[in-house]
């Protein structure tokens, strides 16, 4: 009887081959809180017209918005791929948190962006368990979402975008 007693190849298994109690099938059959889902990954780039190149000619992928956020002091560059976005970030000015970033790291992944639906309630729900935000209340983003920014040191060293789409209804 090939495979019995095997548990299926996508579920956890400690070096005994058991299931892992708590992550099913990778976590596929839990809903995530607060119906999360990735939107973006930001990226940090010193111009958006020179990391398009690589993006476009390499990867084959479009941009499908651009634009500026003057509260944030960054232009945007939004490029699907798959479900998600690729999201090009150039500072608008030298006192930008792009520019700071720039200067400290170079280049590269900048924050890692999650959808919510309601973003005011997944802020309190994140202060009441102790993470440290950067904003406690959501500001204007890209593309006419609502965003808020949860500090590095309480999600392992990433920079986390929570975003709301007021577009949707």
């Amino acid at each position: 009887m090939a495979g019995a007693g095997l548990v299926p190849a996508r579920v956890r298994q400690n070096w005994q081959g058991q299931a892992l109690p708590g992550f099913g099938r990778m976590g596929r059959d839990k809903p995530c809180p607060y119906n999360m889902k990735i939107d973006h990954i930001g990226i940090a780039t010193r111009g958006i017209k020179d990391a398009l190149s690589f993006y476009r000619e390499v990867l084959g992928l479009e941009v499908i918005e651009t634009e500026e956020v003057p509260e944030q002091k960054v232009r945007v560059a939004m490029l699907p791929i798959g479900e998600s976005r690729i999201e090009l970030l150039e500072a608008t000015s030298e006192d930008s948190p792009i520019s700071r970033f720039l200067e400290k790291r170079g280049p590269g992944i900048h924050h890692i962006a999650v959808r919510v639906d309601n973003i005011r309630i997944a802020l309190a729900n994140l202060k009441q368990k102790g993470a440290r935000l950067i904003d406690e209340e959501p500001r204007n983003g890209a593309g006419g979402c609502l965003v808020a920014f949860v500090h590095p040191s309480s999600t392992g060293g990433v920079l986390l975008e929570l975003v709301e789409d007021q577009t949707v209804s």
